[in-house]
């Protein structure tokens, strides 16, 4: 009788295989610099590398690891590239790889308390750590009423906070007999996305998301906010929820939380603000000023996936009231009951989120947190505004580029004086370049281009050479 073939990677070619890629991660990231940043792959250039069908018999690691090489590298996108200035950064670091490959390894399905306590308790400490380091109300902390857990993304959160404010407003019936068309959510016109996602998938429907004007600075006006409230009452409606960003994704704009949080209290609404980059900020305590008027919010949220070199995904979110998120989102079938949460003694984070399963997300959160302590993370939090309001300062020196808005943190908004067509040229020029990525946006209907100082490896002399090269092919395209 022949031995059996398990298939399985044995203990010592996983070894052998994970020192290689251990060894392909480090020297990636040490010629990250030699690739083109943006991707110059055409569609359907990579699935055009990949054979037809899978292969019948098992392949060996150093041809699956090669084809990285040859055929993933070349359609890849250099997210962690010290070049990248694009969006807002998802930087990571090595701690925090090392902590995703410990998640993987332990395959944690942290659903609920007793499916590994580590799990669960070590992610709610590691909440608390981040409401003393970022100086947040400590209302957000878990031996209050509130707490935080870690979301997939700012997204997810918005949904969660979206959910559990519809349930306030309706006494928790609308889960039961569905949205009658009256609740009305609010926030800027310069809010992200995700919020507009969030009225569709809760039921509210984007008709009755009201956006707000911003002011010159591109902030949501609270005279707008209290206005608009006032005519939705008249006209029989419910308002119910407001959202404010703290660093929009179009321009890092700080909406002014005092006074929404204060209309909020006023017209009993739930108030959720989105920190998704800015939030990581507030490690530094010069800049706590950006999160003043968090007492009013009943949900806050940050993405240490953004700007604190923490992998994606891990957005951490808070609310001041957990009974409401967890009534809203508990269901308890017959194979999840289990006498720890019988107990109450325990908190089961499947009734804080839309899915029942969750990764050991924390794990990296605290590797990264522990490995460079507060002073460092504070570091290179400062170190990169100042890079950004120094390409600031060349871009108000320069006769040919302006500022469209004065940059509160490191997010530049800027565009050459030429006008739309010629900053659209300017910017396909610079990311067909492969030396730089940027990306754009419309500030006042004007085509403007965005400079992100964020990632992991920048340093100053990437944003000399990114000013070098915007300025030569500018010049250019002048002649």
């Amino acid at each position: 009788m022949s031995a059996p073939v398990s298939y399985h990677m044995t203990p010592d070619e996983f070894r052998r295989n994970g020192r290689a890629m251990i060894e392909w991660i480090a020297q990636y990231h040490e010629r990250i610099e030699s690739y083109p940043v943006f991707s110059r792959v055409k569609p359907g250039d990579v699935r055009a590398s990949l054979p037809a069908g899978p292969p019948l018999k098992g392949e060996n690691f150093e041809d699956m690891l090669g084809d990285i090489e040859k055929i993933i590298i070349p359609g890849i996108t250099h997210w962690q590239s010290p070049n990248f200035f694009a969006y807002f950064p998802s930087n990571t670091s090595g701690p925090a790889i090392l902590g995703e490959l410990l998640t993987a390894g332990l395959g944690v399905q942290g659903m609920l308390w007793a499916t590994s306590p580590a799990c669960t308790e070590l992610e709610t400490h590691v909440l608390d750590w981040l409401v003393d380091m970022l100086g947040l109300p400590s209302k957000f902390r878990s031996e209050s009423a509130g707490g935080g857990m870690i979301q997939d993304t700012a997204s997810g959160a918005a949904i969660c906070a979206m959910l559990a404010a519809r349930e306030r407003a309706t006494d928790f019936r609308s889960n039961q007999h569905g949205c009658d068309g009256r609740l009305v959510a609010y926030t800027s016109d310069q809010a992200h996305s995700s919020i507009e996602k969030a009225a569709m998938i809760t039921g509210i429907g984007r008709s009755n998301l009201r956006l707000i004007e911003t002011d010159e600075r591109f902030a949501f006006r609270p005279e707008r906010l209290a206005e608009q409230i006032r005519i939705d009452r008249n006209n029989g409606l419910v308002p119910f929820f407001v959202s404010a960003t703290v660093g929009t994704t179009s321009s890092n704009a700080l909406d002014p939380l005092p006074d929404i949080g204060a209309i909020c209290a006023r017209e009993k609404l739930w108030f959720h603000v989105d920190a998704a980059m800015s939030g990581t900020a507030a490690l530094c305590p010069e800049f706590r000023y950006i999160q003043n008027g968090l007492e009013f919010a009943d949900s806050y949220c940050f993405n240490p996936h953004k700007w604190m070199f923490t992998n994606f995904d891990c957005d951490c979110f808070y609310v001041a009231d957990r009974a409401s998120l967890i009534k809203t989102l508990s269901i308890l079938p017959e194979y999840l009951r289990n006498k720890a949460t019988e107990s109450g003694a325990v908190i089961d984070y499947r009734d804080w989120q839309i899915p029942l399963g969750r990764r050991f997300r924390s794990l990296k959160l605290w590797f990264v947190i522990r490995y460079y302590g507060i002073e460092g993370l504070q570091y290179h939090v400062r170190r990169h505004v100042e890079l950004a309001q120094e390409f600031a300062r060349w871009i108000s020196g320069s006769g040919d580029f302006e500022l469209v808005v004065p940059p509160p943190l490191n997010l530049v908004c800027f565009r050459h004086k030429r006008g739309d067509d010629f900053n659209k040229k300017l910017l396909d020029r610079l990311n067909e370049s492969g030396d730089l990525y940027l990306t754009h946006t419309t500030l006042n209907g004007r085509y403007t281009l965005r400079l992100v100082v964020g990632q992991t490896g920048t340093e100053e002399r990437h944003v000399r050479r990114a000013w070098g090269k915007i300025v030569a092919t500018a010049g250019e395209l002048e002649n």
